[in-house]
């Protein structure tokens, strides 16, 4: 097993996304420490993990505020006597579908302020720990807009684009002490809850832009959140041992997305 022994912090983990990496890591050996705001989902997280097989602890963690997250990282040392593996997918409340010339400036930066409060917390206690042992993995997560252009996501597109900047940073101060930091870079997965409400809610119509996402790849497909947890799983790992400092593109290639997010364009 490639993480056989590892322990893991996973925050939002009661997401589709984060509890599909949690339950990747626990399949391949490490013992999961699931955290969320939301307990109830944490639990179902947990639930299926351990019905597998796996090995997972639940505690709810305001991913958000410091003391939060030091108590929590103290007490799964405490428990398990190290943290070797960080992974952060908690939401970022994001706005999106309008132009950034009519978003209100609160919409534009909340997803921003997100974003790099939870990372700063998170990342930096974990980085604490890791130190005195010289070993850990890092992982964050953000979204085609990090890579190109892209019209219509408001303050993600910045906020994923802070995310990989302050990753590549936080890898060169802490590769001195053995610790790779790595961020991964999705499209957005159709197996997601996000997609499957919306295409609950939308019906035929979502089922077209999903279509017209697909197109705009190099692979002319999606990927799924089984391959965002794979390879979270392979950078967590030895296998990936000299790989840090970088975002790892699993986007299927995405490339311009005017196709379907620009509607009018005006030639001056």
């Amino acid at each position: 097993m490639l993480l056989k022994d590892k322990n893991a912090i996973i925050y939002g983990a009661g997401g589709s996304l984060g509890g599909a990496v949690a339950s990747a890591l626990a399949s391949a050996g490490a013992h999961v420490f699931l955290t969320g705001h939301n307990i109830d989902s944490v639990k179902n997280a947990a639930s299926k993990i351990e019905s597998a097989g796996g090995k997972a602890s639940i505690h709810q963690v305001d991913a958000r505020d410091e003391k939060s997250v030091n108590n929590h990282i103290q007490a799964v040392m405490h428990a398990a006597g190290s943290v070797d593996i960080s992974f952060n997918a908690i939401g970022w409340q994001d706005t999106q579908d309008i132009p950034l010339t009519e978003m209100a400036l609160a919409d534009f930066l909340r997803p921003i302020n997100i974003a790099m409060e939870t990372q700063f917390i998170t990342a930096t206690a974990a980085a604490r720990v890791m130190m005195p042992s010289k070993s850990g993995v890092i992982l964050s997560l953000t979204a085609t807009p990090g890579g190109i252009g892209y019209a219509n996501v408001g303050g993600f597109g910045p906020a994923c684009n802070a995310v990989e900047a302050f990753s590549r940073n936080l890898a060169a101060e802490l590769g001195p002490y053995g610790i790779r930091v790595v961020n991964i870079r999705s499209a957005g997965s159709p197996d997601s809850r996000i997609f499957k409400e919306a295409i609950e809610a939308g019906g035929e119509k979502v089922q077209e832009f999903l279509k017209k996402m697909e197109d705009d790849t190099m692979l002319k497909q999606l990927p799924l959140m089984e391959d965002i947890a794979n390879t979270a799983v392979f950078l967590a790992s030895n296998m990936a041992g000299k790989i840090t400092g970088v975002t790892i593109d699993v986007t299927a290639g995405t490339t311009s997305a005017l196709n379907y997010k620009v509607t009018n364009i005006a030639f001056l």
